[in-house]
């Protein structure tokens, strides 16, 4: 995708500031044993799922959207599916995918991370898009739960391209400790004070 997508606000100053400090998340992805070869490997992935994205959005959406459950919060107040925010949310995933891959994990990351966390919460669910939504909230639950399907599913991805069963199970491992740490990271606003 060429254009930004709406709602998409890396690195502004409109993204909340991740109360967690750089060595937190050192510490994060030490202990999910996320090393400099799982950022090589990450950007191989970027190189690799580029041009399939769509395909992988394609599988993901699928997924929500033969789980009623799941296809609820990207429902309307009148319990429809509201395409318009499906499609908000489907190019900022786009970008997530990319931003998973490529970007440094440096202080403009972590923040995005608490940003889109609370894009999950209460604080922030359906702001973005000023939409009314039939959730104001995703649960906990459905934030960790998720880290399984998104992970299993990239590796034939990433298999598409003809690299090596090494490198592909290399990349594989990469994303997986990524979306560990990520989710994790979106955790932080639903945890009490001093809890997290």
């Amino acid at each position: 995708m060429n254009t930004v997508a709406a709602g998409y606000t890396y690195g502004t100053a409109a993204v909340a500031y991740s109360p967690l400090s750089m060595e937190d998340l050192e510490l994060l992805k030490q202990t999910v044993l996320f090393t400099e070869e799982d950022e090589k490997y990450l950007r191989l992935a970027g190189e690799v799922l580029q041009d399939q994205i769509e395909a992988v959005l394609d599988l993901w959406y699928s997924f929500v959207g033969s789980h009623s459950y799941l296809a609820y919060y990207f429902s309307s107040t009148d319990h429809q599916l509201n395409s318009e925010y499906l499609s908000a949310v489907r190019r900022r995933f786009h970008q997530w995918i990319l931003d998973t891959c490529n970007r440094p994990y440096d202080r403009d990351w972590l923040n995005y991370q608490q940003e889109i966390g609370l894009r999950h919460t209460r604080a922030k669910k359906n702001q973005i898009d000023c939409i009314q939504s039939a959730s104001s909230h995703i649960g906990l639950r459905y934030l960790i739960t998720f880290i399984y399907p998104i992970t299993a599913t990239i590796k034939p991805f990433l298999a598409n391209k003809g690299h090596s069963a090494e490198d592909v199970e290399k990349m594989y491992q990469a994303w997986f400790k990524s979306i560990v740490v990520q989710v994790t990271l979106w955790s932080y606003p639903y945890a009490k004070e001093g809890d997290f």
